[in-house]
């Protein structure tokens, strides 16, 4: 994606902002290993923190059957497997950092949706091998959190780059409405970095925005006092 000056102006600024700030760098390598060591257990904390953010955004994205819809981060597939069943007739892509997190995920679907078109691949985010334009939707849940200020925009830039125009990003990022839970995330956050990462829907708005997509719709959710906002971006032409 090329960016004019007041684009890259903008983005500079943003990016700036939080290195003042000191926001937590997290490293790939390190998330890698700790999700896979999580792998076989995470679906859990899916049950308990996030299924409801799942059919919040699933009502965003209002996936048509018969489409080309790509997960980032696809994590134990709890998000994944509702794709499959909306789109049943098309085929359904998810990529995950971590390759063990990848092969059980994939297992599972296979065997939830054995007549779909679904793969998964253990693939990284900031550089995905899928050719410009290809899928009509991306959707995202709990990924930007776990990535540095530069990343965030390169995994952007890559779903931007991946998503026909007019496509829409269905995004979920941990939610910061609630002080008592910021509180608790800031000790979490510090004692394991590479799993909890960072909270960031604050700056998630501006992100997508420089990054080029325009924001549509979003809406805040608190399961178990976890609390979850979830927006819906369309790609610009």
């Amino acid at each position: 994606m090329a960016y004019t000056n007041s684009e890259l102006t903008n983005l500079e600024g943003i990016l700036e902002n939080w290195r003042t700030e000191r926001i937590p760098v997290t490293i790939a390598n390190r998330t890698r290993r700790i999700y896979g060591l999580v792998a076989g257990v995470y679906p859990v904390s899916s049950y308990l923190f996030h299924a409801k953010a799942h059919r919040i955004a699933l009502d965003f994205a209002n996936i048509q059957d018969g489409t080309k819809v790509l997960e980032v981060a696809v994590g134990s597939g709890e998000m994944f497997s509702h794709i499959a069943k909306r789109n049943a007739k098309g085929l359904n892509v998810g990529v995950d950092i971590s390759p063990e997190m990848a092969a059980v995920t994939l297992r599972r679907i296979q065997r939830e949706h054995p007549s779909v078109d679904c793969t998964i691949e253990a693939s990284d985010a900031r550089a995905m091998p899928f050719r410009d334009q290809t899928f009509d939707s991306v959707m995202c849940c709990y990924l930007l959190e776990l990535l540095a200020s530069n990343d965030i925009v390169r995994t952007l830039n890559e779903v931007r780059r991946v998503l026909k125009p007019g496509g829409t990003f269905t995004l979920i990022m941990i939610g910061q409405n609630r002080e008592y839970f910021n509180r608790a995330y800031r000790v979490a956050s510090k004692l394991v970095p590479a799993f909890w990462g960072q909270q960031m829907d604050r700056r998630g708005l501006e992100l997508l925005e420089a990054c080029g997509f325009e924001n549509v719709r979003e809406h805040t959710v608190t399961q178990t006092l976890y609390p979850s906002r979830i927006v819906l971006a369309r790609r610009h032409s």
